[in-house]
């Protein structure tokens, strides 16, 4: 078994020495990239997520393919988009690892080549994510004409 392979099936070890399903690595190839990024979509649409910008990184970052960035309406509404989002994953046998569920401020789901952000939108507002990603995407063609 090579290293990648390994390291796709080692789950990671929480603070309590209990390896967590939401914290396994995303297995690799389990579904193409497109098809994974319109199951993040739909899944944050039918959780009524609001706001929804889908950022196309290929090639930009070492992240992913794709950020995807939403917001809930309240702490509460951030946990259930996260939680449906999650399960919807692992429907499809991809393990993404999660940050910030237990405060629900700003949930960040890796599922590999898409990086999903859910924000409370006082949170969203102060990072402005999105803009930073547009602002590069707007300067790349200035920057490759240098």
């Amino acid at each position: 078994m090579g290293e990648e392979e390994e390291q796709a099936l080692t789950p990671a070890i929480q603070p309590g020495g209990a390896a967590s399903a939401a914290t396994r690595a995303p297995r690799p190839g389990s579904i193409p990239v497109p098809d994974a990024l319109n199951l993040v979509l739909k899944s944050l649409d039918d959780a009524k997520a609001e706001d929804i910008v889908p950022i196309d990184i290929a090639g930009k970052s070492p992240l992913g393919d794709h950020m995807v960035v939403a917001s809930g309406r309240s702490h509460r509404h951030v946990s259930a988009i996260a939680d449906r989002l999650i399960q919807d994953l692992k429907d499809h046998d991809i393990y993404p690892r999660v940050e910030g569920l237990p405060n629900c401020d700003w949930v960040l789901i890796d599922a590999g080549d898409i990086v999903v952000h859910v924000f409370r939108p006082e949170v969203r507002s102060f990072y402005n994510l999105e803009k930073m990603w547009q602002i590069e995407a707007l300067n790349a063609p200035a920057l490759a004409d240098a």
